[in-house]
């Protein structure tokens, strides 16, 4: 049997890790003293409302390696494979981790695999595994197969504000004034190598998903996989994006709408909007 492990990161409902049979680490997540688990006693509904309630600024906090270890020593126990899809090694220490905690297992059926991206990417790559696996792939051939298709999926988001941003400590002070008075809205983009840069500095939010857009239509995607519109709490941007995409003839199915959870949505805070999607060869 061939198990399917990933983090919290990859923005999956409860409900979805249970039909698709995933195991799934969840992010811990502190406000001030108060400490929660994404998924268990946070949903994305509780986050938001705390992120812009709250006086304390959320961080993330690492998982105790014995946790998953647990779950892969009861694996390896069994007899079990394992596929383990990590967030991007660049955006968490977490892949390290976990590939340190199955080399002291020496649990060489246990493949992990850097998505090398996150949210709605490392959405996508899990949910090939899941495919691969339903079809009777071995561990090993999954995990191959997801090691190709990480470099083709594509990643763009436009922050609906830089507050968070700047409250995180990855902009100065001056930097976040002036583009708050001026409406600069960053477009980060996710690199091969999972890094997570800005590929455009908009004069507002119309101007980001305009952009977004051509950069789809520059790199079309393969229908063989879907096309995600991520948004951070408040829909209204990533429904324009949708429109936006569906006028450029990009179908955007409601389900494929994704509310981004708080291990990204920590970093970049409300009203943002994005896309995902796996670009052709």
């Amino acid at each position: 049997m061939v198990h399917i492990i990933t983090d919290s990161a990859a923005d999956f409902e409860p409900h979805e890790l249970e039909e698709m049979d995933i195991k799934c680490i969840s992010a811990i997540i502190m406000f001030g003293s108060d400490e929660y688990r994404e998924n268990i006693n946070m949903s994305k509904e509780l986050f938001y409302k705390l992120l812009t309630t709250s006086k304390d600024f959320p961080r993330t906090a690492q998982v105790s390696p014995m946790e998953y270890g647990q779950i892969l020593s009861d694996c390896k126990a069994k007899g079990d494979e394992v596929v383990f899809i990590t967030m991007s090694s660049a955006f968490s220490g977490f892949h390290q981790n976990v590939v340190m905690t199955r080399n002291s297992l020496e649990y060489d059926d246990c493949y992990i695999v850097d998505s090398r991206t996150v949210a709605g990417g490392q959405r996508i790559i899990v949910e090939r595994a899941v495919k691969l696996r339903d079809e009777g792939r071995s561990a090993q051939e999954i995990a191959e197969e997801l090691e190709e298709l990480r470099d083709r999926v594509e990643v763009y988001a436009c922050l609906g504000t830089l507050e968070y941003v700047y409250r995180g400590g990855r902009i100065s002070r001056t930097a976040y004034a002036l583009g708050t008075i001026s409406n600069v809205k960053p477009v980060v983009h996710v690199t091969k190598d999972g890094q997570v840069v800005i590929a455009a500095k908009m004069l507002g939010m119309s101007r980001g998903i305009n952009y977004m857009r051509s950069r789809l239509i520059d790199s079309p995607p393969d229908p063989e996989y879907p096309l995600y519109v991520m948004y951070t709490c408040d829909r209204e941007n990533a429904e324009a994006l949708a429109k936006s995409l569906i006028k450029a003839g990009f179908p955007v199915p409601e389900d494929k709408m994704i509310n981004v959870g708080a291990t990204i949505g920590t970093h970049v805070g409300i009203n943002g909007c994005g896309l995902v999607y796996v670009a052709k060869d």
